[in-house]
C-alpha cells in the first residue's frame, strides 16, 4: 500500500459509524439534556450577536470585542469547507450530503455553545495578561478527576497543533493555490510564497491583530459570496424544486439512486451520511473544540453570554453560507460533469461550473477569489487556535513565536501538496481533536444544563428592561 492508500484507510475507519454517532449524538443529547434552550435561544443569540454591544470591550473582560472573537472563529469556520468541501461532499456522497450537513449543525448549536461557554468559564490570564483557554483548561480544571483530565488536556492539545498544521493551513494553502492556479494560472509556488509573508505579517501581532483582520474581512466576504450565490440560483430558478426535490430524495433512500440533475452520481443514505457529517464537521467545526480557544479570549461577564454568540457561528456557516454552495450547484445541472480525462469533476472547480452557468468567466473569478479570501482567514484563525494548544504544552507563551514562524511557512509546503492527500489528514486531525473534546462535555453536560438555566433569568429581565424602555 502507498503512503495515500494507508492514509485514507485510517480516514475512512475514524470517519466511520462511530465516529459519526459520537459527534452528531453528542449534539443531540447535549440537545435534549438542555432542554432544547439553544434553539429556543437562536433569535436572542442572533440579536446579541449583531447588536452594538457585541462590538465593544464594555461589558466584562477579556482581549477582543465579543463579535471580534466570534469573527475569528468564524475566520477559521469559514473556509473551504464552504466551496470546496460542499462540492466534495456532493461528489462523494451524492446530493444528499447536503441534508446532512443541516442536521449535523442543528445539534452543533448544542455543541458549540457547550464548548465555547465551558473555555471562558474555566480561562486562565498568562504571564502576558493575555486569556488562554479552550477544551484543554476544561479538560484540567472541571473534571473530577484530575490525572483523567490532564490527559485528556494534553491530547486534545497535542491533536489541535497537528490539526493546524492540516485542516488550519495547509488544506487551506492548497486550496487556494488551486483555484488561482486553474483560474488565472499563477503558479502554486508563487502562491506559496505570498500566502507565507502576508500569513506572517499579520500572525506576529497576535490576537489582537488577527481580530482586526477578521472582524472586517470575514462579515464582507461571507456577504460577497452569499450574494453572488443567489444570482446563481436565481438564474438557475427553474432547475430549483428539481434539485431540491433531488437533494432530499438522495439524503434519505436506502438503496443507490441516481439520474435527473446528479449526471452520473450514484448515491445512497449511508454515503449522504457520512459525506454530509464528516464536511459539515469540517466546515462548522462543532464538537471538536476549536472555535472555543477563541471564544476564551472574548470580553464579557457571563460565559453563558458568550457562548451564545459563539454558537450563532454553526447559524451563519454551514446554515446559510454552505446552503448557498450546495443550491448553486444543485440546480446548476454541473453535478455529475466529467472532465478531458473522465474524471468527475469535484472540489472548487465543480463551485466554479456552477457559478459560470450564470455569471460565465467572470464567475469562475469570483469563486476563486472567494477561495482565496475565505481560504486565508481560516489560516488566520487557526493559527490562534494552534498557538494556544501550543502554549499550554509547553505551559509558557515563551514558545509561541517560533509556532508563528514554523505555521506561516507550512502554508507553502500546503500550497504544494495533492488534495485528497491533504483532505485525508485534515480529516484524521479533526476526529482526533474531537473525541477528547466530546467525552469532557459529555461529562460536563449537568453543568452546561444548570449555568444555561441559571442565565434564563438574565435573558427574562434583560427582554424586560428592553420593553419597559420602549
Amino acid at each position: 500500500m502507498t503512503f495515500s492508500e494507508i492514509v485514507k484507510a485510517i480516514d475512512d475507519f475514524v470517519w466511520g459509524p462511530a465516529m459519526l454517532v459520537l459527534l452528531v449524538g453528542t449534539g443531540i443529547f447535549l440537545t435534549i439534556r438542555t432542554k432544547f434552550l439553544p434553539w429556543r435561544n437562536l433569535p436572542y443569540a442572533l440579536k446579541s450577536t449583531l447588536s452594538k454591544e457585541a462590538r465593544t470591550t464594555k461589558r466584562g473582560t477579556g482581549d477582543v470585542s465579543p463579535f471580534s472573537a466570534l469573527t475569528t472563529a468564524l475566520a477559521a469556520t469559514i473556509g473551504t469547507g464552504n466551496i470546496v468541501g460542499v462540492a466534495t461532499a456532493m461528489v462523494s456522497g451524492g446530493p444528499g450530503a447536503l441534508v446532512w450537513m443541516w442536521i449535523s449543525a442543528a445539534f452543533g448549536l448544542t455543541s458549540k455553545f457547550s464548548e465555547c461557554m465551558l473555555a471562558i468559564k474555566y480561562r486562565e490570564v498568562n504571564e502576558q495578561g493575555e486569556m488562554s483557554g479552550g477544551p484543554m483548561y476544561t479538560m484540567k480544571k472541571a473534571l473530577k478527576n484530575k490525572k483523567f483530565g490532564t490527559i485528556l488536556g494534553w491530547l486534545f492539545a497535542v491533536f489541535a497543533v497537528i490539526a493546524s498544521f492540516g485542516i488550519g493551513n495547509m488544506t487551506q494553502g492548497n486550496s487556494i493555490a488551486s483555484a488561482l492556479h486553474t483560474t488565472f494560472n499563477v503558479p502554486t509556488w508563487v502562491t506559496g510564497i505570498v500566502i507565507t509573508v502576508l500569513a506572517l505579517l499579520i500572525i506576529v501581532g497576535g490576537i489582537k491583530s488577527i481580530s482586526k483582520v477578521s472582524s472586517v474581512v470575514v462579515p464582507l466576504m461571507a456577504i460577497f459570496y452569499v450574494i453572488c450565490g443567489v444570482i446563481v440560483i436565481i438564474g438557475n430558478i427553474s432547475n430549483l424544486p428539481a434539485g431540491i426535490a433531488m437533494i432530499f430524495k438522495m439524503a434519505f433512500s436506502f438503496k443507490a439512486v441516481g439520474g435527473g440533475l446528479c449526471g452520473s452520481i450514484v448515491a445512497s443514505m449511508m454515503s449522504a451520511m457520512r459525506f454530509g457529517v464528516a464536511r459539515g464537521v469540517f466546515s462548522n467545526e462543532a464538537g471538536m473544540g476549536s472555535a472555543a480557544i477563541t471564544a476564551a479570549a472574548a470580553t464579557t461577564d457571563n460565559p453563558v453570554r458568550q457562548g451564545y454568540i459563539n454558537m450563532t457561528g454553526t447559524f451563519w456557516d454551514p446554515i446559510v453560507v454552505c446552503t448557498i454552495t450546495g443550491l448553486a450547484i444543485a440546480s446548476s445541472g454541473v453535478l455529475g460533469m466529467v472532465d478531458s480525462a473522465g474524471d468527475l469533476v469535484k472540489g472548487s472547480d465543480l463551485t466554479i461550473e456552477a457559478f459560470k452557468t450564470v455569471l460565465g468567466v467572470p464567475g469562475g473569478w469570483l469563486v476563486s477569489i472567494g477561495i482565496a479570501l475565505f481560504a486565508f482567514s481560516t489560516i488566520l484563525g487557526w493559527e490562534y487556535h494552534g498557538e494556544k494548544a501550543w502554549e499550554y504544552l509547553f505551559g509558557t507563551h515563551k514558545y509561541n513565536m517560533i509556532y508563528r514562524v514554523v505555521f506561516s511557512l507550512v502554508a507553502y509546503v500546503g500550497a504544494t501538496q495533492a488534495l485528497d492527500l491533504v483532505w485525508n489528514l485534515s480529516d484524521i486531525a479533526n476526529a482526533l481533536m474531537a473525541i477528547p473534546n466530546l467525552i469532557c462535555m459529555l461529562l460536563l453536560s449537568g453543568e452546561i444544563a444548570k449555568d444555561m438555566q441559571e442565565f434564563q433569568e438574565v435573558i427574562k429581565e434583560e427582554k424586560a428592561a428592553k420593553k419597559s424602555a420602549q
